[in-house]
C-alpha cells in the first residue's frame, strides 16, 4: 500500500509537469497549470490590487512609468509583445511587481530609489523577467510537486504510526520544504531576473550599469534583512557585483541599441 501510494504521486507529478529550458538555459519543470490560466490569475490578483490598493492620479508618474514599460516590452520575442498593463500604486514601499498577462504594477516609493529612467528600467524589466522566465508557472508546479509528495509522506507515516506522526511529519516535512527546497529555488530565479531584465533594459537603449546604482540606492535605504540562506533574494553586495560585472559585456548591446534609434526619454 505504502508503495502503491509512492508511485500514485510520482506518477502524478510526472503526468502534470513538463520539462523546459528558461531564457538563460536552466532546466525548468512547469505545467502545473495552463498558460490560459496563469493569465487568468494574474488578471484576478491585479484586478484585486486595483481594488484594494489607492492608485496614484500623478499624470507625470504614470507616463513616466507606461514610456520605460513600452520600451522594455517592445524588445521582448514576439509572443510577449501585448498591450501590458499598467498600474502605478500610491504607496511608499519600494516595490514593483509583474504577473502573468501582462499586469505590471509600480509603487510610488519606487521612485525614491530608482533616480532615473535607467534605474527604474532595471526594476521594471527585472519584473518583467520573471514572467518571460515562466518563474510563476515554475513556482506553482514546484509547490504543488512538494504539497503532493509532503501529503503521501504523512499518509505513510499515519497508517504506521497514528495521525499524530502523520500530521508532525507533514508539519515538519512542510518548514523544511520551504526552507532548503522551495527558497534557494526562489533565490536562483530572482538572479536569472537580473540576467533577463538587464539584457532587456541595455536591448531597450537603458544604461545597464545603473542596475548597480539602483542597488547601492536600496542599500543605502536602510532596513534590516534576513540572512542570505534564509532569503528569497541574493545577498545585496554579491548582486552588486555580478550585476557590475555583467554591464561591462552588455555595454555594446547597450551602444547598438542606442546606434539604432532605441534613445528612451522617458524623464526623470
Amino acid at each position: 500500500m505504502k508503495r502503491a501510494l509512492l508511485a500514485l504521486g510520482i506518477a502524478t507529478l510526472v503526468v502534470a509537469c513538463a520539462t523546459t529550458t528558461s531564457p538563460t538555459g536552466r532546466t525548468q519543470y512547469v505545467g502545473a497549470v495552463s498558460q490560459d490560466q496563469l493569465n487568468q490569475l494574474g488578471a484576478q490578483a491585479f484586478a484585486e490590487a486595483k481594488a484594494k490598493e489607492k492608485l496614484s492620479t500623478d499624470a507625470r508618474q504614470n507616463t513616466y512609468v507606461r514610456c520605460v514599460v513600452d520600451a522594455i516590452t517592445r524588445q521582448l520575442p514576439a509572443g510577449w509583445q501585448t498591450q501590458w498593463e499598467v498600474a502605478v500604486f500610491q504607496d511608499d514601499s519600494p516595490n514593483a511587481f509583474a504577473l502573468p498577462g501582462g499586469k505590471i504594477g509600480v509603487n510610488t516609493g519606487i521612485f525614491t530609489v530608482a533616480k532615473n529612467q535607467d534605474q527604474l528600467a532595471a526594476v521594471i524589466a527585472h519584473e518583467i523577467g520573471h514572467v518571460v522566465s515562466r518563474h510563476h508557472d515554475e513556482r506553482i508546479t514546484k509547490q504543488q510537486g512538494t504539497s503532493t509528495l509532503l501529503g503521501i509522506g504523512s499518509a505513510i507515516l499515519g497508517s504506521a504510526y497514528g495521525s499524530g506522526a502523520g500530521n508532525a511529519a507533514g508539519q515538519i516535512g512542510g518548514a523544511a520544504a520551504q526552507t532548503f527546497y522551495l527558497l534557494p529555488n526562489s533565490r536562483t530565479q530572482e538572479t536569472e531576473a537580473d540576467v533577463v531584465g538587464q539584457q532587456l533594459a541595455a536591448k531597450a537603449g537603458f544604461d545597464p550599469r545603473q542596475a548597480v546604482n539602483l542597488w547601492q540606492n536600496m542599500i543605502a535605504a536602510g532596513g534590516s534583512r534576513p540572512p542570505q540562506w534564509l532569503s528569497t533574494h541574493p545577498n545585496p553586495q554579491s548582486r552588486i557585483n555580478e550585476l557590475g560585472a555583467r554591464a561591462g559585456s552588455l555595454m555594446p548591446t547597450f551602444e547598438q541599441a542606442r546606434a539604432a534609434g532605441h534613445t528612451p526619454k522617458c524623464g526623470s
